[in-house]
């Protein structure tokens, strides 16, 4: 099956696009501005949209790297828990 079929593959990528644009919003808001009145809204949007547009674009460049996730360090989108505490081995 093919990893753009998987909606986990979706869910990942969506998870990638929010944080990039709450990210880059936070560095609009707060880099070379005295207060946050001051600063434009569309030019903000406009980092925003494009850094979030960027990042969707880097997560499909990287299926074929990374094989079955939008992950260039290969992250693994299958359903098992891994067991991370010792109270759960």
């Amino acid at each position: 099956m093919s990893v753009l079929a998987d909606a986990k593959f979706y869910v990942a990528l969506g998870e990638r696009a929010v944080k990039t644009a709450a990210q880059s919003l936070v560095a609009v808001l707060t880099t070379d501005v005295t207060g946050i009145l001051e600063v434009d809204p569309v030019q903000a949007a406009s980092v925003v949209g494009l850094a979030t547009l960027v990042s969707v674009a880097m997560s499909f460049a990287s299926i074929p790297v990374s094989g079955d996730g939008p992950s260039l360090a290969g992250e693994s989108l299958s359903s098992k828990r891994v067991p991370t505490h010792r109270a759960d081995i």
